[in-house]
């Protein structure tokens, strides 16, 4: 053994590499001596955030921003098996984790200069607590082991989920502000980081010629996924219909169908009563393979949702429309619009809706078509 490490000294070994991990070559060179890619690594950080989908995708932004910050930084994200297919492979996170007994126990093992935890959840702050970190950011216990902040930077966050009228009606600024906030970063805008894995390209290039697509019309997606929180961001099948129709006999395009496990018979009935050529993408495709057909789309029409989360990582022209939710959190970073319903009640975070008609029920099919017109002369003016 010690002849071992005496060769290793001898090699120049550095493992305090960023790029060494330990069981296979950096792709660099195989040993450190007159290596010119060597980063000593100055700062590691954790980032905590378990779900939904659509949060730790657009949590993704504030990465960016963490490598401007901290240029030799390691970072360690750790999050629920379902939102791994959104972070493998991403440039800025150098070990990322499950949240499970193996993930924790890895995670708790290690020392980072800074924790940062996105996440209310009691899992996520009883993870915070244990983590062996120099500063802390974001959610934590308090000492009475409920929801509190590990940093001053973090109580305005902390206050949108106390104070329904400083939320709904006051707050102005976008999740990344706020996120950036609370790490204690400068925000520049800074947008999300998605990488579509080989399998997902893939399955996109098969689509396209499964599907028909005709590559000189723009591809439309409608996506009448809401999320399994609140189904009160869901539009019509008669709004959707009518957007269909319209599109179809107005403008040349293709029409994508989007939709997950839950709108099966959603979906089915739209397709039984419109009469558009509606390409059914199907509602039982996996995260990576709905990624491929995300990819395909060159506008999609959608609730604040999984799906325009991804729209907006791919850079695709979206058409957003919100009712019980707060439009002011999301980013839309220059390439779409929002339709905002008019009424005294929204936004409510209520799961179920008491009044009829709902906001969803009075969002008109030509305002939306003509926020998606708008958003193909956006895309003509791009592509020329």
């Amino acid at each position: 053994m010690e002849q071992i490490l005496k060769k290793m000294v001898k090699d120049k070994i550095r493992f305090d590499c960023r790029h060494y991990s330990g069981y296979k070559p950096c792709g660099y060179a195989e040993f450190c001596s007159d290596c010119d890619h060597f980063e000593s690594i100055k700062e590691r950080i954790l980032i905590i955030k378990l779900g939904a989908l659509g949060d730790v995708l657009r949590t993704t932004c504030i990465l960016p921003g963490i490598k401007k910050k901290y240029p030799l930084s390691h970072i360690t994200w750790i999050t629920e098996s379902n939102g791994i297919p959104l972070l493998k492979d991403n440039p800025y996170i150098d070990s990322l984790w499950i949240f499970d007994a193996a993930g924790v126990l890895t995670v708790c093992s290690h020392t980072f200069d800074i924790a940062m935890n996105f996440e209310k959840v009691e899992p996520a702050l009883a993870l915070m607590d244990a983590a062996n970190a120099r500063k802390k950011r974001g959610f934590a216990f308090s000492g009475a082991k409920t929801l509190f902040v590990a940093n001053e930077a973090s109580l305005y966050a902390l206050q949108l989920g106390l104070n329904d009228e400083l939320k709904f009606r006051h707050n102005k600024k976008t999740y990344q502000e706020i996120i950036y906030e609370m790490a204690e970063i400068p925000y520049n805008g800074e947008g999300y980081v998605l990488h579509l894995s080989e399998k997902a390209q893939e399955f996109s290039r098969h689509a396209r010629k499964r599907f028909g697509i005709k590559p000189e019309k723009p591809t439309i997606g409608l996506n009448t996924g809401c999320g399994g929180v609140f189904e009160t961001k869901r539009w019509t099948r008669q709004g959707f219909c009518e957007l269909a129709q319209k599109l179809a006999s107005e403008k040349n395009c293709n029409l994508l169908l989007l939709g997950g496990k839950r709108e099966i018979d959603f979906n089915n009935a739209i397709l039984d009563k419109c009469s558009a050529p509606l390409i059914d993408t199907g509602c039982h495709n996996t995260l990576e393979e709905f990624l491929g057909i995300m990819q395909i789309c060159d506008v999609v029409v959608s609730s604040d949702s999984l799906a325009m989360h991804i729209a907006l990582a791919l850079e695709k022209q979206v058409v957003v429309f919100f009712g019980s939710t707060c439009p002011q959190e999301v980013n839309l970073f220059g390439r779409g619009e929002k339709i905002i319903t008019d009424f005294t009640c929204s936004p409510c975070y209520k799961k179920q809706c008491d009044m009829s008609p709902s906001c969803m029920d009075e969002l008109n099919a030509q305002t939306v078509f003509e926020a998606v017109c708008r958003r193909l002369n956006a895309l003509s003016s791009i592509r020329k």
